[in-house]
C-alpha cells in the first residue's frame, strides 16, 4: 500500500507556513485536493525542469504549500515522484480496463489498447515523462529502483489480469502466459511513446499499425 493510500498517523503534520524541520518518514497518507495540488505540482515541474532541478522549494511554491508538507508527508523529492507515477498509473490502468470492458472482439481490444495509448500522449505528455524520470533516476537510486520495480510488477499483473479475462471470455486467443505478454505490450508501447515523445512532428500511423500486427500475433489466432 502506498504511503498515499494508507491511514494517516495521528501525529499532526505542520501548518503552512512553518518551519521545515527535518525529514519525515515517507509513511503518512495525503488526500484530497491538497494531495492533488503537490502531484500536480511536482508532475508539472519534472517535466519543465526534470528530477534534478525540481526542489520542494519549486513544488511546494507552485502547489501553495509549505515544505514542510512536503517532508512531513513524502520524505524526499524522489518519493514525492515514486507516489506521482504510482498515483498516476493507478488511475490510468482503471480507466483502460473500463474501456477494455466494452470490447467485444480481439480488434476492438487491440484498437482500444492503441487509442488510450495516443490518448494519454495527446493529453498528457508530462506524464509520460515522469515516467521516464523516474526510470533514469533508478538507475542511480537502490531504493527509487526497488519502488520502480514494484510499480511495474504491479502494472505488469494488473494488465495480465485484464488479458486473462478476455482470454477466458473468449475475446482474445493469447499465445504466451498473460504476464508475458502484458510485458510485450508495455515494451512495445514504451518505445513508440518514446519515439513519437522525440519526433513530435512524425507522422507514425505506419508505424502504429506495425505494433498492431505484433500485438496481433500474440492476441489472436
Amino acid at each position: 500500500m502506498s504511503a498515499l493510500d494508507s491511514t494517516m498517523e495521528t501525529t499532526a503534520p505542520p501548518a503552512d507556513g512553518a518551519s521545515d524541520g527535518p525529514p519525515a518518514p515517507a509513511t503518512r497518507s495525503l488526500s484530497g485536493e491538497k494531495a492533488q495540488r503537490i502531484i500536480d505540482a511536482m508532475r508539472s515541474s519534472v517535466a519543465r525542469r526534470g528530477t534534478a532541478g525540481s526542489t520542494f522549494d519549486h513544488v511546494s511554491r507552485e502547489a501553495g504549500v509549505s515544505r514542510g508538507l512536503l517532508h512531513y508527508y513524502f520524505g524526499t523529492k524522489e518519493q514525492l515522484l515514486v507516489e506521482a507515477v504510482r498515483r498516476d498509473c493507478e488511475v490510468r490502468l482503471q480507466q483502460l480496463e473500463r474501456q477494455l470492458e466494452t470490447a467485444q472482439t480481439a480488434e476492438d481490444y487491440m484498437g482500444l489498447m492503441a487509442q488510450n495509448l495516443q490518448d494519454n500522449l495527446r493529453e498528457d505528455p508530462d506524464f509520460l515523462t515522469l515516467l521516464f524520470e523516474l526510470f533514469t533516476l533508478s538507475r542511480r537510486n537502490a531504493d527509487i529502483a526497488a519502488e520502480y520495480q514494484g510499480l511495474l510488477r504491479r502494472t505488469r499483473e494488473q494488465l495480465a489480469g485484464m488479458l486473462a479475462a478476455a482470454n477466458a471470455d473468449g475475446i482474445l486467443r493469447l499465445h504466451a502466459e498473460p504476464e508475458a505478454v502484458a510485458d510485450i505490450l508495455f515494451a512495445i508501447g514504451d518505445g513508440l511513446v518514446l519515439r513519437m515523445l522525440s519526433e513530435p512532428e512524425r507522422d507514425i500511423s505506419a508505424t502504429l499499425r506495425a505494433g498492431m500486427t505484433c500485438a496481433r500475433a500474440l492476441l489472436t489466432d
